[in-house]
């Protein structure tokens, strides 16, 4: 018997367990285009990332979901910047469902967090979005 990997959602939204994240929504990064697409990781600080960089006034969440179709590697980081996926970030245009939510987590420093806004906005001058769908 093996154990089912857990995966991971960070956003700002405020969802509940059987709600389903789908694609076409507006992206919470880059340009906000409609996403073909929704992420989702098998790290929990890829997630912390994704809830604190979301856009957005609500608090960052992080849901613990599962794909209901198939999951490919995230080309966005995997392909440019970290070969091997190290991050273990994937995509799927098929829904997630969300099935419990991480209560308590620990975000990055205020600093770290810093630098990584200004490394998306220097990205964002130069034409690069952060998510190329």
């Amino acid at each position: 018997m093996t154990d089912a990997q857990t995966y991971y959602h960070g956003t700002r939204a405020d969802l509940r367990v059987g709600d389903l994240i789908i694609p076409g929504r507006a992206s919470n990064y880059g340009a906000r285009k409609q996403a073909r697409f929704v992420y989702l990781s098998a790290t929990l600080d890829a997630a912390i990332w994704g809830a604190e960089l979301a856009v957005g006034d609500g608090p960052g969440r992080i849901y613990i979901v599962e794909p209901t179709g198939p999951i490919e590697d995230d080309p966005n980081l995997t392909d440019k910047r970290f070969p091997g996926n190290p991050t273990r970030s994937y995509r799927s245009s098929h829904p997630f469902r969300v099935i419990g939510e991480v209560a308590s987590w620990d975000g990055h420093s205020p600093e770290r967090l810093a630098a990584m806004r200004a490394h998306l906005e220097q990205l964002k001058r130069q034409g690069i979005e952060a998510i190329e769908e």
